[in-house]
Protein backbone atom coordinates (compact mmCIF):
# COMPACT_ATOMS: atom_id res chain seq x y z
CA UNK A 1 0.00 0.00 0.00
CA UNK A 2 2.58 2.42 0.90
CA UNK A 3 4.55 1.65 -2.36
CA UNK A 4 1.12 2.75 -4.63
CA UNK A 5 0.31 6.05 -2.28
CA UNK A 6 3.91 7.01 -3.17
CA UNK A 7 3.69 6.16 -6.66
CA UNK A 8 0.36 8.35 -6.66
CA UNK A 9 2.10 11.27 -5.52
CA UNK A 10 4.70 11.37 -8.28
CA UNK A 11 8.42 10.18 -6.86
CA UNK A 12 8.27 6.16 -6.86
CA UNK A 13 9.10 4.25 -3.69
CA UNK A 14 12.52 2.53 -4.70
CA UNK A 15 13.49 6.11 -5.55
CA UNK A 16 12.79 7.50 -1.87
CA UNK A 17 14.70 4.96 -0.42
CA UNK A 18 17.92 5.10 -2.76
CA UNK A 19 18.06 8.79 -1.96
CA UNK A 20 17.60 7.82 1.98
CA UNK A 21 20.30 5.23 1.90
CA UNK A 22 22.61 7.58 0.01
CA UNK A 23 22.12 10.72 1.99
CA UNK A 24 21.50 9.41 5.08
CA UNK A 25 23.21 13.01 6.44
CA UNK A 26 20.47 15.04 5.14
CA UNK A 27 19.56 16.88 1.99
CA UNK A 28 20.03 20.41 1.50
CA UNK A 29 17.41 22.49 -0.11
CA UNK A 30 18.76 21.96 -3.74
CA UNK A 31 18.55 18.47 -3.52
CA UNK A 32 15.51 18.57 -2.47
CA UNK A 33 14.04 20.66 -5.15
CA UNK A 34 16.08 19.32 -7.77
CA UNK A 35 14.46 15.97 -6.62
CA UNK A 36 10.88 17.29 -7.42
CA UNK A 37 12.06 19.12 -10.55
CA UNK A 38 13.07 15.78 -11.87
CA UNK A 39 10.24 14.07 -11.44
CA UNK A 40 7.93 16.72 -12.48
CA UNK A 41 6.57 18.30 -9.12
CA UNK A 42 6.06 21.99 -8.44
CA UNK A 43 7.63 22.43 -5.40
CA UNK A 44 9.90 26.04 -4.61
CA UNK A 45 12.25 27.50 -2.36
CA UNK A 46 9.46 29.78 -0.79
CA UNK A 47 7.07 26.84 -0.30
CA UNK A 48 9.79 25.07 1.79
CA UNK A 49 10.86 27.57 3.74
CA UNK A 50 6.98 28.37 4.75
CA UNK A 51 6.19 24.85 5.51
CA UNK A 52 9.15 24.92 7.86
CA UNK A 53 7.73 28.00 9.48
CA UNK A 54 4.61 26.73 9.90
CA UNK A 55 5.84 23.62 11.63
CA UNK A 56 4.97 21.38 8.84
CA UNK A 57 8.64 19.97 8.11
CA UNK A 58 11.61 19.98 10.52
CA UNK A 59 14.27 22.81 10.26
CA UNK A 60 17.53 22.34 8.59
CA UNK A 61 20.63 21.43 11.02
CA UNK A 62 23.63 23.80 10.10
CA UNK A 63 26.54 20.96 9.66
CA UNK A 64 30.03 22.01 8.85
CA UNK A 65 31.52 21.23 5.74
CA UNK A 66 35.42 19.68 5.33
CA UNK A 67 38.15 21.78 4.12
CA UNK A 68 39.38 25.09 5.08
CA UNK A 69 36.87 28.29 4.67
CA UNK A 70 34.15 26.15 3.52
CA UNK A 71 31.82 27.08 5.95
CA UNK A 72 28.62 24.87 6.61
CA UNK A 73 25.27 24.06 5.01
CA UNK A 74 21.92 23.37 5.94
CA UNK A 75 21.02 20.02 5.68
CA UNK A 76 17.17 18.72 5.90
CA UNK A 77 16.35 14.98 7.35
CA UNK A 78 16.19 12.84 4.31
CA UNK A 79 12.42 11.96 5.77
CA UNK A 80 11.62 15.72 4.35
CA UNK A 81 10.58 14.32 0.88
CA UNK A 82 8.28 11.75 2.13
CA UNK A 83 6.59 14.73 4.50
CA UNK A 84 6.58 17.00 1.48
CA UNK A 85 4.68 13.94 -0.66
CA UNK A 86 2.33 13.53 2.22
CA UNK A 87 1.26 17.01 2.34
CA UNK A 88 0.93 17.69 -1.02
CA UNK A 89 -1.23 14.82 -1.46
CA UNK A 90 -3.45 15.79 1.63
CA UNK A 91 -4.11 19.58 0.03
CA UNK A 92 -5.18 17.33 -2.91
CA UNK A 93 -7.81 15.99 -0.87
CA UNK A 94 -8.48 19.36 0.09
CA UNK A 95 -7.32 19.67 3.53
CA UNK A 96 -5.92 23.38 4.19
CA UNK A 97 -2.56 23.53 6.16
CA UNK A 98 -4.05 24.64 9.18
CA UNK A 99 -6.43 20.97 9.13
CA UNK A 100 -2.63 19.33 8.44
CA UNK A 101 -0.80 20.89 10.93
CA UNK A 102 -3.96 20.21 13.44
CA UNK A 103 -4.59 16.57 12.39
CA UNK A 104 -2.13 14.48 10.60
CA UNK A 105 1.55 16.06 11.35
CA UNK A 106 0.84 17.17 14.83
CA UNK A 107 3.81 14.84 16.52
CA UNK A 108 6.14 14.17 12.85
CA UNK A 109 8.41 16.37 13.26
CA UNK A 110 8.85 15.68 16.75
CA UNK A 111 9.19 11.80 16.42
CA UNK A 112 11.99 13.01 13.69
CA UNK A 113 13.65 15.28 16.30
CA UNK A 114 14.01 12.87 19.09
CA UNK A 115 15.28 9.89 16.02
CA UNK A 116 18.01 12.57 15.45
CA UNK A 117 19.13 13.41 19.08
CA UNK A 118 18.88 9.28 20.14
CA UNK A 119 21.04 8.50 16.98
CA UNK A 120 23.27 11.16 18.25
CA UNK A 121 23.38 10.03 21.56
CA UNK A 122 24.49 6.27 20.62
CA UNK A 123 27.31 7.46 18.51
CA UNK A 124 28.30 9.69 21.22
CA UNK A 125 28.56 6.52 23.36
CA UNK A 126 29.87 4.75 20.99
CA UNK A 127 32.79 7.01 20.36
CA UNK A 128 33.06 7.11 24.32
CA UNK A 129 33.03 3.56 24.31
CA UNK A 130 36.20 3.28 21.96
CA UNK A 131 38.40 5.00 24.56
CA UNK A 132 37.72 2.49 27.02
CA UNK A 133 41.03 0.74 27.86
CA UNK A 134 39.58 -2.45 29.82
CA UNK A 135 37.87 -5.35 27.75
CA UNK A 136 35.55 -6.83 29.90
CA UNK A 137 34.00 -2.88 30.23
CA UNK A 138 33.87 -2.62 26.73
CA UNK A 139 31.98 -5.65 26.24
CA UNK A 140 29.75 -5.02 28.88
CA UNK A 141 29.26 -1.53 27.83
CA UNK A 142 28.50 -2.56 24.70
CA UNK A 143 25.87 -4.94 25.38
CA UNK A 144 24.55 -1.85 27.24
CA UNK A 145 24.52 0.54 24.43
CA UNK A 146 22.79 -2.31 22.07
CA UNK A 147 20.18 -2.40 24.39
CA UNK A 148 19.42 1.00 24.50
CA UNK A 149 19.33 1.27 21.40
CA UNK A 150 16.80 -1.76 20.86
CA UNK A 151 14.63 0.00 23.26
CA UNK A 152 14.79 3.61 21.29
CA UNK A 153 14.47 1.75 18.21
CA UNK A 154 10.85 0.12 19.94
CA UNK A 155 9.91 3.79 20.91
CA UNK A 156 9.95 5.29 17.58
CA UNK A 157 8.60 2.53 16.18
CA UNK A 158 5.21 2.44 18.83
CA UNK A 159 5.22 6.59 18.39
CA UNK A 160 4.91 6.00 14.75
CA UNK A 161 1.96 3.78 14.71
CA UNK A 162 0.60 5.95 17.37
CA UNK A 163 0.97 8.92 14.94
CA UNK A 164 -0.33 6.47 12.04
CA UNK A 165 -3.33 5.48 13.94
CA UNK A 166 -4.19 9.36 14.57
CA UNK A 167 -3.49 10.72 11.21
CA UNK A 168 -6.09 7.82 10.13
CA UNK A 169 -8.66 7.93 12.62
CA UNK A 170 -8.39 11.63 11.51
CA UNK A 171 -8.66 10.91 7.64
CA UNK A 172 -11.71 8.80 8.71
CA UNK A 173 -13.48 11.16 10.76
CA UNK A 174 -13.24 13.64 7.42
CA UNK A 175 -14.21 11.33 4.94
CA UNK A 176 -17.65 10.16 7.29
CA UNK A 177 -18.51 14.58 7.46
CA UNK A 178 -17.66 14.73 4.16
CA UNK A 179 -15.02 17.47 4.63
Amino acid sequence: MRGEETLSRGIPDDVLERIEKENARGLTSADILTLFEQHGQKFSEATLRKYVQLGLLPRSVRVGRKGKHTGSQGLYPVTIVRQVLAIKQMMAENLTIEEIQAEFLFVRGDIEELERRLSKIFKTLRDSMKKQRSEPSVRILSTEIGAAESLAKDLLERLNQLENRFTSQARLARRATGS
